[in-house]
């Protein structure tokens, strides 16, 4: 894993491709207005993590005993660490503990939002989105249509 540190000035959005927001650098970021309405990444990673990540890693990404919060872990993980990690998953061993990140690179519902769930997470882990569903969300962008119909297969 490469060193990497996440705050709120790095993943400013200073971007957007049709309601997709992106940082300085084009990684994938978050855009939360100042009434708290977020941008349909957001609330879409939102929906997708509260649906098929939280089992292990938490409500709102805060953690559990099985493992770690993602809320945390975004401020030191790269996004190419990310979509790897969940890819491929992870197996860490140790000190008698044994934590398994089964890989999520078959599983469509997670997959086909990766960007999404990392945008979500990303704004938890720098504090401008607080726990729970988002109030306010943008109109869901034509591209996002088109991008869930390809890879869903509909």
């Amino acid at each position: 894993m490469n060193s990497h540190a996440d705050d709120k000035e790095t993943a400013a959005a200073v971007s957007d491709e049709d309601g997709k927001y992106f940082d300085k650098d084009g990684t994938p970021t978050f855009n939360i207005k100042e009434d708290g309405t977020v941008d349909w990444y957001t609330y879409s990673g939102y929906r997708r993590f509260n649906s098929e990540c939280h089992v292990c890693h938490g409500a709102d990404g805060a953690g559990s005993t099985f493992a770690p919060a993602l809320a945390n872990s975004l401020k030191t993980m790269s996004y190419a660490d990310f979509l790897q990690t969940v890819a491929e998953g992870r197996q860490n061993v140790g000190s008698g503990k044994e934590n398994v990140m089964p890989s999520f690179g078959d599983n469509k519902n997670v997959y086909c939002y990766l960007d999404d769930i990392y945008i979500y997470l990303r704004a938890r882990a720098v504090g401008d989105l607080p726990r729970g569903r988002p109030a306010k969300k943008d109109d869901k962008p034509e591209t996002a249509k088109e991008q869930e119909a390809s890879c869903m297969g509909g």
